[in-house]
């Protein structure tokens, strides 16, 4: 396993369309396996492969859970994969979240998606899934689907937060 460098706004790779995942076979596979060592080591809980320079429909995500009350517990990894994911319907009723993004680092800002979605993909087993999804993890996975479409978390800004955001950024990258 290797981490992958992870793509950071403004990369024109980041607003690039994926294309289908048309096997999985032992390359997918490592690249699933490299995913989730570069989200664990980011840190993160979501990663789609055009982050790491693959123009492929699949993303990788972990929301870990706390194993137990106890400080200083390792949370539970929770480990999901979807490939070519489809979301077939979103609820009316929105959610905010606040959402940061590994390709726009040490940036936050509040996002309105909708608050449940019926979703479609595949596992890394081929197997086909069709479930309803609402907190955070439907949060996530419209962000990370997102990123196939080529659209970052900051494009669901105005203009103006949009602008203040990258300033920010820009900021942070001249004083590192």
């Amino acid at each position: 396993m290797a981490i992958l460098p992870i793509l950071e706004a403004p990369d024109p790779r980041l607003r690039s369309i994926s294309t289908p995942v048309e096997a999985i076979d032992d390359d997918l596979q490592r690249l699933i396996d490299d995913m989730f060592e570069t989200m664990y080591d980011a840190p993160g809980i979501g990663l789609a492969a055009i982050q790491v320079g693959v123009p492929k429909r699949m993303l990788v995500i972990d929301l870990q859970e706390p194993q137990s009350d106890e400080e200083g517990a390792p949370p539970v990894k929770k480990p999901l994969v979807f490939i070519n994911p489809q979301i077939l319907k979103g609820s009316e009723e929105q959610s905010v979240y606040q959402e940061g993004c590994l390709s726009v680092p040490d940036q936050y800002a509040d996002v309105e998606r909708p608050a449940a979605i019926r979703a479609s993909w595949m596992d890394r087993e081929g197997r086909i899934h069709e479930e309803q999804l609402e907190g955070l993890l439907a949060t996530c996975l419209q962000h990370e689907m997102d990123h196939l479409e080529g659209i970052l978390f900051i494009d669901h800004l105005s203009r103006l937060k949009r602008d203040m955001l990258l300033k920010k950024l820009n900021k942070a990258r001249r004083a590192a």
